[in-house]
């Protein structure tokens, strides 16, 4: 019996009697005799206070040095970045021309621009040399809010024809006119080099004319009659120009000779200047190919001159 507890490796057997100390369970080092445990650990310990396994400084971040504050650890260059740059409001200044154009309205700027153009002329001449050409669409949506002006100023419960409804309109509808005035002779010949752009133009504006009231007092359409002549001076302006280099031939072919013959009906024989230049200009062939028979014989009343005649004088304001 003694012969073989002797021979046995793991020591005592009365180990096996003690769960934690079970050799399925622990390691070889808990199986050292305690005198052995303690000079392993009194090495280990020893081992870690030996400066020559000190770990080096430099491979340490700075979270895991506590003598180190972080402030001295940061690059010279990140911890100058960090610094802001400082403004001194030593006294009050005024905005920037930049800034201060970004506060101000479409309306406040037209206002001030036109302030600063009537007081220097030199400055007036180099805005309209410098500023972007309008387009005939934003030339028109300008047109149509002075429409919309006139529109909205009618009173309600009253007919639209009647003189009060004319008294309350009538600063609206000079408005609305004298801007007519200005912006038609932008789009003529030699301005205006596109004969497309001039007609174009031209065809929006004549509605516009159309649509203004048949007022009940006659003396009040000297507005309208007055409109439907200087919009058809402007008509036969144009098209004597596309007459002289194109023939006539995009008039009658683009669609041009039906549409002034259309506004020509609407205004009653007002724009007969446009109809004779439109005559002059085009010609007449009743077999030219592409002619339908619809045009042939709208053309065909052009030319002879009584295309329109017995018309009305156009229709009320709506």
């Amino acid at each position: 019996m003694n012969t073989l507890i002797f021979n046995n490796p793991l020591g005592a057997p009365h180990l096996f009697q003690n769960p934690h100390l079970n050799p399925i369970h622990t390691g070889l080092d808990s199986l050292q005799p305690p005198s052995m445990a303690t000079s392993s650990a009194s090495r280990k310990r020893k081992a870690s206070e030996d400066p020559d396994h000190e770990p080096d400084r430099m491979s340490l971040s700075p979270s895991s040095s506590p003598s180190a504050p972080h402030h001295r650890l940061l690059p010279t260059a990140s911890h100058r970045s960090l610094k802001r740059t400082r403004t001194h409001f030593s006294s009050g200044r005024p905005l920037p021309l930049p800034r201060l154009l970004q506060t101000l309205s479409a309306d406040e700027l037209r206002t001030l621009l036109q302030n600063v153009c009537d007081s220097r002329p030199d400055i007036r001449n180099e805005i309209v040399t410098r500023a972007p050409r309008p387009s005939v669409e934003s030339t028109l949506a300008v047109l149509q809010k002075y429409e919309t002006a006139f529109r909205d100023a009618f009173p309600l419960g009253n007919r639209p024809t009647s003189d009060y409804s004319y008294n309350r309109v009538r600063q609206h509808l000079s408005n609305l006119l004298e801007a007519l005035r200005d912006f038609t002779p932008y789009y003529l010949p030699p301005q205006e080099t596109s004969t497309r752009l001039s007609l174009t133009y031209l065809d929006a504006v004549t509605d516009m004319v159309h649509r203004l009231p048949d007022w009940d007092t006659p003396q009040h359409q000297r507005h309208k009659h007055d409109a439907y002549d200087e919009i058809g001076k402007a008509w036969a302006l144009v098209i004597r120009e596309a007459g002289k280099t194109a023939g006539g031939f995009r008039l009658a072919f683009g669609g041009w000779d039906a549409k002034l013959a259309e506004h020509g009906e609407r205004s009653g024989g007002r724009m007969e200047e446009a109809l004779l230049a439109l005559r002059e200009a085009v010609g007449f062939s009743p077999m030219a190919p592409g002619v339908s028979a619809e045009r042939a014989a709208v053309r065909q009343s052009l030319f002879s001159g009584g295309y329109g005649e017995g018309l009305g004088v156009g229709h009320a304001y709506h």
